[in-house]
């Protein structure tokens, strides 16, 4: 009797933002998304290795950058998606966007750690050194921080109310580093590479621009997969602490 008394308080109570308890509706999105990214991987390899040409300068360790600039992309835009979750979970009090924005701050540090390890590999290829002070990478390098910092604030602080607040200030004060990023180079003279005045980037052979655009999608895609999963995993792990919660 205690256990059924239990089971109705737990399902009478579902998180914000479930009905009834239910947990989710994506099955057939997250297969989509798993089928698209692999396919999309394993096309974006093929171009990489056997389509794409051979840098005349750098040679084949040029290849990284078809790794290295989509990752770099994904780090940013999961901390944009990252710094919205946080804004919708302060306007509208709704769990869904906290759990948004935890997964994407996962998600998106991962990403931003293999995109500075590829190009610290690429760097001593090309500049001789593993690492400089360029102001892109050091722009990127405190937006790896900024995700390390809200993900051991949130480890920290647990699964509440305060601590969704705090992640989303966090997450709110970082994103301006975004635009620092994609901006440094028109802003400061660094390492990194940058169109000169006249100069199209589309001057790029066009084999090398449609490979850079497949892997930008298939990595995408990749990200979009990766947060179906952990967007449910967060909701379970919610449901379980509020569970164990009632069971003590």
């Amino acid at each position: 009797m205690a256990l059924a008394k239990q089971e109705t308080r737990t399902q009478a109570h579902p998180p914000t933002g479930t009905k009834g308890g239910q947990t989710g509706k994506l099955p057939f999105a997250s297969l989509t998304l798993g089928a698209l990214s692999f396919i999309g991987m394993m096309l974006s390899i093929g171009m990489i290795f056997f389509y794409a040409p051979t840098d005349a300068i750098e040679g084949p360790p040029q290849r990284i950058f078809y790794f290295h600039v989509p990752m770099a992309w994904i780090g940013m835009l999961a901390f944009v998606i990252t710094t919205i979750g946080g804004i919708g979970y302060i306007a509208s009090k709704n769990e869904r966007w906290d759990w948004l924005a935890r997964a994407s701050a996962e998600v998106g540090a991962v990403f931003l750690t293999l995109a500075l390890i590829l190009g610290s590999i690429w760097a001593r290829t090309t500049w001789g050194t593993w690492w400089t002070w360029d102001p892109k990478l050091t722009a990127t390098l405190i937006l790896w921080f900024m995700f390390v910092g809200y993900i051991m604030l949130r480890s920290y602080m647990g699964r509440s109310s305060s601590s969704a607040y705090a992640g989303a200030v966090l997450a709110i004060v970082g994103v301006f580093d975004v635009p620092i990023i994609y901006l440094s180079v028109q802003w400061w003279r660094g390492q990194h590479p940058t169109a000169e005045v006249g100069v199209p980037q589309a001057a790029l052979p066009p084999e090398v621009v449609l490979t850079l655009m497949v892997a930008l999608v298939t990595f995408t895609l990749l990200y979009s997969f990766l947060m179906v999963q952990l967007y449910q995993l967060e909701k379970m792990q919610t449901l379980a602490q509020r569970l164990r919660a009632i069971v003590e």
